[in-house]
């Protein structure tokens, strides 16, 4: 809708009478972690009456194909479509559910059994808590009996970058939403050289999905990082290093170590200059140096952001005051296993969004159920992980031969699922015996086919990753609820069957 100083006075009353004035259930953010609340509190209170508001143009859809399965697919209308190749062949699109599955947002009043609407392109400005009500970004007002905040966060830029110019920052992507792909996806095919700035999750995917292109067409994909591999933040070091070989064989040219001290435009390149001095030329950057919640709402809410990790402060059942919850990537929760967390990955939504629909209808559950996630670069490399995996701490690897069975591919052909999102599948595992003998930590010096990396605090696994070892994080997952100090961590790994073929 346009605003209304260029709309008649009379169209712009009757549009807002249009506008539910109360919902039942509000839902601030569009993203997975309010879809997934959404499913959540229509399957305990199915007359529920629950309103998503979104600032984004999407109906709700998953982000980890755009980074991901998005870029491998053969159909040159995919940017149009948005449908993808889960893994196991079949296609699916990105959007959870078709337009047909929610209701017109000027029908929620009316309807008996209650679903779920979406107001798309608007924005909450203002949270008045003490009167249950919030207000859109055109003035509207519109009261909720419980509201949930998933507003997800905002990708963080290089502020030498943001400095540079405006030419610059034409020709720079921040990489989040599905404008995002379409215009990299563009972008990629009319340029010959990008640059992405970031070795973590996104930087990675998209480097290898980018130099998967390369090979097909002149493009030069360069990716630049400060720390000394992919992935420096998350996996041990001898880790990192040959996930590196990996990307590079890829087609990615691999530039560590680099820190940014400035970049310029000239003679229609940009041009990065590194604080060692080294000099990188390019056409376009894409930066993926990690995200900053959004917490906009915080003043007008009155609500405690954290000081450390960022994000709302919710306790362990997601609750920020008595009927506001707040799920996914803006969430600062305290974990009843591991303590307080800030967690950015799509299962978190999923798991956390779920959480916070079944106690905005009453159920009172504290988090402990981990979430997971995943990463594939290339074909053969896969990880899933579960808890706390970051490379500072105390690692013990165990690892073994790989057979072609151990690839993303075969394992999500055998496990039917798509898109891996291990709650999505809820399995459990029952028992988890580890033996009382010490032994040396194993590092198959060149070759990590498949394994188990264990990340300890204070001597208990806090994190683990499965390392093209796939449909085993039930096990994983039982091993950090249960706790327990192991002495050989062997004899855990054993659990996995990684020696098995």
């Amino acid at each position: 809708f346009p605003s209304s100083s260029t709309m008649h006075v009379k169209q712009y009353k009757k549009y807002l009478e249009h506008l539910p004035s109360h919902a039942p259930y509000l839902l601030i953010g569009g993203g997975t972690a309010s879809f997934a609340a959404a499913r959540s509190i229509r399957a305990r209170d199915p007359g529920a009456k629950v309103l998503i508001v979104t600032d984004e143009p999407d109906l709700p859809y998953m982000r980890p194909p755009l980074s991901k399965e998005l870029w491998f697919s053969d159909d040159p209308s995919v940017t149009e479509t948005l449908r993808f190749k889960q893994w196991n062949g079949k296609e699916r699109s990105i959007y959870f559910q078709p337009s047909s599955f929610y209701i017109n947002p000027e029908e929620l009043d009316s309807v008996e059994n209650g679903g779920v609407a979406v107001l798309t392109g608007k924005k909450v400005v203002h949270m008045d808590v003490r009167g249950n009500k919030v207000k859109l970004d055109d003035d509207t007002e519109i009261s909720y009996d419980k509201c949930l905040i998933a507003t997800g966060g905002v990708p963080r830029n290089l502020q030498v970058i943001e400095r540079a110019g405006e030419e610059v920052m034409r020709r720079t992507t921040l990489f989040r939403k599905i404008e995002d792909f379409r215009s990299l996806d563009k972008v990629s095919r009319n340029v010959k050289s990008i640059t992405i700035i970031g070795g973590g999750f996104l930087g990675s995917e998209l480097a290898c999905a980018l130099g998967r292109r390369s090979t097909e067409s002149d493009l030069e994909v360069i990716q630049m990082f400060p720390e000394k591999g992919n992935m420096g933040k998350v996996l041990p070091e001898y880790l990192s290093n040959w996930t590196t070989e990996k990307v590079k064989k890829e087609g990615v040219k691999i530039i560590s170590e680099a820190l940014v001290k400035s970049v310029t435009c000239k003679d229609d390149k940009l041009e990065i200059h590194l604080k060692d001095g080294r000099l990188v030329k390019t056409d376009h950057i894409v930066t993926a140096v990690g995200l900053e919640p959004n917490v906009d709402l915080a003043n007008s809410g009155g609500l405690e952001v954290d000081s450390d990790f960022g994000g709302y402060r919710v306790n362990a059942e997601l609750q920020a005051r008595s009927n506001i919850w707040v799920a996914g990537d803006a969430a600062c929760f305290y974990d009843i296993r591991l303590g307080r967390r800030r967690v950015e990955h799509h299962d978190h939504a999923v798991v956390s969004g779920r959480l916070a629909g079944e106690n905005m209808t009453g159920a009172s559950k504290p988090y402990w159920h981990q979430s997971m996630f995943w990463s594939d670069l290339g074909p053969d490399v896969g990880y899933e992980a579960i808890g706390i995996v970051d490379s500072s701490l105390p690692t013990v690897g165990v690892f073994a031969k790989a057979t072609a069975k151990d690839t993303p591919k075969a394992a999500t052909e055998e496990s039917g699922t798509g898109i891996r999102s291990e709650s999505e599948t809820e399995d459990t595992a029952t028992s988890a015996v580890a033996s009382v003998t010490p032994a040396p930590v194993v590092e198959n010096k060149d070759d990590y086919g498949k394994g188990v990396i264990f990340y300890l605090r204070d001597k208990v696994v806090v994190g683990i990753i499965l390392w093209n070892v796939f449909n085993r994080m039930p096990v994983a997952r039982k091993i950090i609820k249960d706790g327990e100090e192991h002495a050989d961590l062997n004899e855990v790994a054993k659990l996995f069957n990684i020696h098995e073929d």
